[in-house]
């Protein structure tokens, strides 16, 4: 079984510099849009298939870093210092002594596959005349594609060394998509030889039918009916995936998605060493989902690579199998030093937003749905800004769950504000408890009165006259703070409704606002 151990890129589309090992089971790239999670995808796919033509049809000023040719031009326009593109990937020992050696960019021993795009020494010339131009023409035109193994041999799409499959989700409305997953699934069925074979054969097939049947139709006519014989209509543009005798194209979407990555992750007679699979949440609803989810975790033997922006999928398949990127840097952060307790925690959670969680860069957590529903009121009044307008993001973890995330924010740059009940107790519950989560980069804000000793309670306290009138009409058995104990999410979207500017908010929340936003 070939395994891609790691995989290292140099100024490669947003990255100038990236490095990141891989498991031999599954991979979960996560982070906010424009990290470059489809990017990592890409070039997999890109340095695997060995296509030149793959790379000219993207374009080579479509994938050289930008950051890469703005500090050439910087630094002076020299011939010798412009940049150059690098994809490697690192297997495990295959056992080919093609693909075993140290032509890499670490030197090492290793098997592995490479894609380097340079400038065309032998168009040095044409390159300096370009470069002595005035502006900033860059030579993308003059750069050559080559494809090779760590043992310097050249590999080309036809005499690829592993077997591979992209599923892009994001595409599933584009024809041409659809023909393309269609393409992927049956090579990774079939070999070199075979569909040579299958071609040839279907080939004979609709020249015998032209011979055949439409011959009688064309004697006497002063023109031919005839099948088309061009390079865009033959096996691989006209073959299809069925379901139930129903052309995968004539599905919805939702179910075309979920055919496409069940077919891909299924054993292939031709098996598959690696799937890649770019948002396989789109289009699916939760019970697609679900069923995706447990299709992933018994593919066997093969390695699975995902980009995903969907909770269900990071959190259920496990966070200890992520690696989060952030649009901000290139760098990469594993999470797989989260407790395995931890990690079966999330597996469970429901509407856990673990994703939202690890890829924000300040967060407030409340407990419960009343403290969630008048936050972003608060947060407002307090800051004459909405959350998100200062990076914040205010999450329920639905219960004292606070430590879960605390846990997995160990290793992450987060700014964190835990707002919470004292439950009667601040010194046991809060100062006690919370001992081993005092840092700069978390707060644990709660009330320090012990009477007041949960949220309704400090906020009916605070605004006892406006719950009163509010809530008090008719009151016959419970009083006004029973009922609002009673009915806590009902009451506070109420008070967010009709009184959300009247209320004080407490002190330990405006504690909590005021130093996360600062």
């Amino acid at each position: 079984m070939k395994i891609i151990n790691r995989i290292i890129l140099q100024n490669f589309k947003r990255f100038d510099s990236f490095d990141t090992p891989l498991n031999q089971k599954l991979n979960i790239f996560i982070g906010d849009n424009e990290s470059g999670k489809s990017s990592i995808l890409e070039a997999i796919d890109i340095v695997i298939s060995g296509s030149r033509s793959k790379v000219e049809t993207i374009g080579v000023s479509n994938l050289l870093n930008k950051d890469s040719i703005r500090a050439f031009f910087g630094a002076g326009k020299k011939y010798e210092e412009l940049p150059k593109m690098v994809i490697e990937i690192y297997l495990n020992e295959c056992g080919n002594a093609d693909l075993n050696g140290d032509n890499n960019s670490l030197g090492i021993n290793s098997d592995g596959l490479s894609l380097i795009c340079e400038p065309n020494n032998q168009f040095s010339k044409d390159i300096k005349t370009v470069l002595e131009q005035a502006g900033e023409n860059f030579p993308y035109e003059f750069y050559s594609i080559s494809f090779k193994t760590f043992s310097d041999r050249s590999y080309s799409g036809f005499n690829k060394y592993f077997n591979h499959v992209l599923l892009d989700n994001s595409q599933i409305n584009n024809e041409y998509a659809t023909r393309s997953y269609v393409k992927k699934l049956f090579h990774g069925n079939t070999d070199v030889a075979n569909r040579s074979v299958f071609e040839n054969q279907y080939r004979g097939l609709k020249q015998h039918f032209q011979h055949r049947f439409l011959g009688v139709l064309n004697n006497g006519l002063p023109y031919q009916f005839a099948l088309k014989s061009s390079s865009k209509s033959n096996l691989e543009t006209d073959i299809t995936i069925k379901e139930d005798d129903i052309e995968i194209e004539n599905r919805g979407k939702g179910r075309q998605c979920f055919i496409k990555t069940d077919f891909a992750l299924n054993k292939s007679k031709i098996e598959l060493d690696t799937v890649l699979l770019e948002e396989p949440e789109n289009h699916l609803s939760h019970n697609y989902t679900l069923q995706l989810i447990d299709k992933i975790k018994v593919t066997g033997d093969k390695q699975v690579i995902i980009a995903t922006h969907s909770n269900m999928i990071a959190a259920r398949l496990g966070l200890k199998e992520c690696i989060m990127l952030n649009s901000s840097g290139t760098s990469s952060i594993r999470l797989n030093a989260i407790e395995d307790s931890s990690s079966r925690f999330f597996m469970k959670a429901p509407d856990n937003n673990v994703l939202q969680f690890v890829m924000s860069p300040k967060v407030i957590l409340v407990e419960g749905d009343a403290e969630f529903i008048l936050m972003e009121s608060f947060f407002k009044r307090m800051t004459d800004n909405e959350p998100h307008q200062l990076n914040v993001h205010i999450i329920s973890v639905g219960g004292k769950t606070f430590k879960r995330y605390l846990d997995l924010a160990r290793n992450l740059n987060i700014k964190i504000a835990v707002i919470t009940d004292n439950d009667s107790s601040y010194y046991k519950n809060i100062n006690h408890n919370y001992r081993e989560y005092v840092n700069d980069k978390w707060l644990i804000s709660a009330d320090q009165n012990d009477e007041r000793y949960t949220f309704e309670v400090s906020l009916y306290q605070n605004n006892k006259a406006v719950c009163d009138a509010m809530f008090g009409t008719g009151r016959t058995k419970l009083t006004v703070l029973e009922y609002m104990l009673q009915n806590k999410a009902e009451c506070a979207f109420r008070l967010l409704e009709e009184k959300a500017d009247e209320l004080t908010i407490p002190e330990y929340i405006q504690n909590a606002i005021a130093w996360i936003s600062a």
